[in-house]
């Protein structure tokens, strides 16, 4: 039943939007990435610095930390440039990109550099930090090809992809990849990141209204992974393709 209801863009519920990622978007940093998920566009740069935070000086293992920002006209109504400090919902989403992308990389091979990951949000319509997290990692592979063609770091420095996506529960159906509508109205509302081959690196969720069973919870999980499977064979075909 759950995969012959149709949703509001009339997708199934396991179906995830239309996903594209288009690769050197802008010039100047060391990875760009324009990551478009349906409606929701993330632009997603990485730039190489040398050196690391002082707190990690002198170790010989590198940073990855990243920022995330959704620009005034993203959204339905203006959102204010967050001109006096990131809100507390920015400083949390920032986080979870930075955990998630640190789990793609071996720190300790790429040496005392710090990458940062800048996450803009250009539109969005729902799963804004999942696109950061999957565009992300498309930008960090792009950015470490640098480092790796240069002789700087081993090819082993970036581990197996990684990816998000967003899952709820609508009216009792479990939907993959919520748009904004969907998000708005779920019953349970998850974002999960997944390593290949289905490790958990993640999971972010609540119940909205009431709260949910194991089954339930084991029913997102499930659909979660194929949907990340999916995105990660898009990441892997991306990358041949630069």
């Amino acid at each position: 039943m759950i995969e012959q209801n149709k949703r509001v863009d009339n997708r199934h519920p396991g179906d995830l939007r239309n996903i594209a990622f288009i690769l050197h978007y802008v010039k100047h940093p060391e990875g760009s990435v324009l990551i478009k998920m349906g409606d929701t566009h993330v632009l997603c740069n990485v730039s190489i610095e040398e050196g690391v935070p002082h707190w990690m000086t002198g170790q010989g293992a590198g940073w990855l930390t990243a920022e995330y920002a959704l620009l005034p006209r993203s959204t339905h109504t203006r959102t204010r440039r967050e001109t006096h400090g990131p809100s507390a919902r920015t400083q949390e989403v920032r986080r979870m990109i930075g955990r998630s992308l640190r789990a793609a990389i071996d720190l300790e091979q790429l040496g005392e550099r710090t990458l940062i990951v800048d996450c803009d949000v250009l539109q969005a319509d729902g799963g804004t930090r999942t696109a950061a997290i999957t565009g992300g990692y498309v930008a960090l592979a792009l950015a470490l090809r640098r480092l790796i063609d240069a002789g700087a770091t081993p090819p082993s420095v970036l581990k197996a992809p990684v990816a998000a996506v967003s899952i709820g529960i609508v009216d009792g159906d479990v939907y993959l990849d919520l748009c904004y509508a969907e998000d708005h109205q779920a019953d349970v509302d998850l974002n999960i990141v997944m390593q290949e081959g289905g490790q958990l690196i993640e999971i972010q969720g609540t119940a909205e209204r009431k709260p949910f069973s194991r089954q339930d919870l084991n029913r997102m999980l499930e659909l979660a992974n194929r949907g990340i499977s999916t995105l990660i064979r898009h990441q892997r075909e991306a990358l041949v393709s630069a």
